[in-house]
């Protein structure tokens, strides 16, 4: 991978999302990049934070165990999507485990470099703590989620979510989601079981608010699921 590739893709991502090209060269020549296996683990849940990674190819799962070993899914990453956020910022341990889900090719930038490149662009800092922000009130979103509504909506919140984050526009105008979940992962992501997802999915398809296309993606009806919770 050459460095045009590298800082095709940085570029994508959104902290970067408002750097010059002329900003951007000493951050690609920091980059490096790694192919993983689908299984492999990048990182455990509390190993020394070294690096931040960027997704070329492939699909990565972000998540926690708690004490009995129960796993929570934190988020399904794709292409052009970075770990973890606030990767840069922390003097700490890494927070949830990171798994391949299909065979990838990441970028990664090992941080104590780039807080070295940050102390003698103090400009750059400031553009990239605004768009942190920005994922900061996404987390708040998420919370409120937990606390405000119960899980018949926190189930219909999650699918919405899904659909922006990984929805592709219908000819219908519906939203299909343009990656496959399990029960199990749809779950896991809102803390409850998979017998709950499933029963909430047979409720929402005889609704008519979401159904399977030919190759098994959801299609989701956006209008009427804001519907059920607004």
């Amino acid at each position: 991978m050459n460095s045009q590739s590298i800082k095709e893709l940085l570029q994508k991502v959104p902290l970067f999302k408002d750097l010059t090209d002329y900003e951007m060269e000493p951050i690609v020549d920091l980059a490096k990049f790694r192919m993983y296996r689908h299984g492999t683990h990048i990182f455990m849940q509390g190993d020394p934070l070294t690096n931040v990674y960027f997704i070329h190819q492939g699909k990565v799962k972000i998540y926690k165990s708690d004490l009995n070993g129960k796993e929570q899914i934190v988020n399904i990453l794709q292409p052009d999507d970075m770990f973890p956020h606030a990767g840069f910022f922390r003097q700490d341990n890494y927070p949830a485990h990171a798994s391949i889900l299909e065979d990838a090719v990441l970028i990664y930038i090992p941080i104590r470099l780039f807080e070295d490149f940050l102390y003698t662009h103090p400009e750059i800092c400031v553009k990239l703590f605004r768009v942190l922000g920005d994922k900061l009130v996404d987390l708040q979103q998420r919370l409120e989620e937990k606390i405000l509504h119960n899980t018949y909506e926190q189930i219909i919140m999650l699918l919405l979510r899904l659909g922006k984050d990984y929805g592709i526009k219908t000819k219908d105008n519906q939203i299909r989601i343009a990656t496959q979940f399990t029960n199990r992962e749809l779950a896991n992501m809102i803390g409850t079981s998979r017998e709950t997802i499933s029963r909430t999915l047979t409720q929402l398809k005889k609704q008519n608010l979401i159904w399977n296309d030919s190759y098994g993606y959801y299609i989701i009806d956006k209008e009427g699921m804001k519907d059920e919770i607004f």
